[in-house]
């Protein structure tokens, strides 16, 4: 009987969020080790279906560097990144597309609906959804790579209204109708603020934003809340460093487009999403606007 209780406990904690976030929109960027291994991706998929169920309006935008990145192996392509971004010639654009528009999409679309949950997977292409211009960082030229100009949303509400979740492939079009490999990150924060989601949520292979305790032991925790402003201040003392800096840059760009919360959760922890969305105490980081 015990069991049962702690369960109803449980429920009743989620309730004030079930009923503050019905009807949210939320986009999420699914990615990491929660696309690739099989238990973690059937925990992120139940959480996404779940949300679905109790009245949010989920968005999910995927990446695919690990499967991109398989493939070119496969075909004795090599692989080359620029400032973390893949250098892509219109050979190695061509895998892309067939990777994330094709097999990966699919696959997502297939496993929601394994789930209950009507969805349709697109790619930037689709109605031109993701207008892009070449992206040429440091002003070095990485080929077919792409950043967002601009997004049509008319396709993704459409799907919304008529109950779908939108899968999402980040390949996008330039205005001249040429395929781009869009960094998944700048796309979900370029489609979360054309929405004007309520929520953006990128799963990774991290805790979140963190911070070092004093002493040699290397134990840390992790910042539960933070601000456009605060995160600033920590890149400008080291605290935030690495591959983390673009991660929160792009929570940043994101409240600064309009989205009210973005999450960065780590996609190994089973069921991320519903403890972070419907428990008080959550489990990653969560980024929000500075008050005015």
């Amino acid at each position: 009987m015990r069991e049962y209780i702690e369960k109803a406990k449980v429920l009743v904690e989620a309730l004030p969020y079930i009923k503050q976030f019905n009807g949210c929109t939320a986009v999420i960027k699914y990615g990491g080790s929660a696309l690739i291994n099989d238990e973690i991706k059937l925990s992120v998929i139940k959480d996404i279906a779940l949300m679905k169920f109790v009245g949010f309006k989920p968005v999910v935008v995927h990446g695919g560097g690990p499967e991109i990145n398989g493939l070119l192996n496969r075909l004795n392509i090599k692989s080359e990144f620029v400032g973390g971004l893949r250098v892509t010639t219109e050979e190695t654009m061509e895998m892309v597309e067939m990777v994330l528009s094709g097999k990966l999409n699919k696959a997502i679309v297939a496993d929601l609906t394994m789930q209950g949950i009507l969805s349709a997977g697109i790619s930037g292409k689709d109605c031109g959804l993701l207008r892009v211009r070449k992206l040429m960082p440091g002003g070095v030229d990485i080929g077919f790579v792409g950043e967002v100009s601009k997004v049509d949303t008319t396709l993704i509400k459409t799907l919304i209204d008529n109950d779908f979740v939108p899968v999402i492939s980040p390949v996008g079009v330039d205005e001249n109708g040429a395929s781009y490999n869009v960094n998944a990150d700048m796309a979900a924060v370029a489609i979360a603020g054309a929405l004007k989601a309520q929520k953006l949520v990128f799963l990774t292979d991290v805790e979140g934003v963190l911070r070092h305790k004093n002493g040699d032991d290397g134990q840390h925790e992790v910042y539960s809340r933070l601000t456009a402003s605060h995160i600033a201040r920590l890149i400008d003392r080291g605290v935030i460093t690495g591959g983390m800096i673009p991660k929160v840059q792009s929570c940043v760009a994101a409240v600064q487009s309009g989205v009210k919360h973005v999450h960065i959760l780590d996609g190994r922890v089973e069921h991320c999403l519903l403890l972070e969305i419907f428990t008080q105490e959550g489990v990653g980081t969560m980024v929000e606007g500075d008050m005015a």
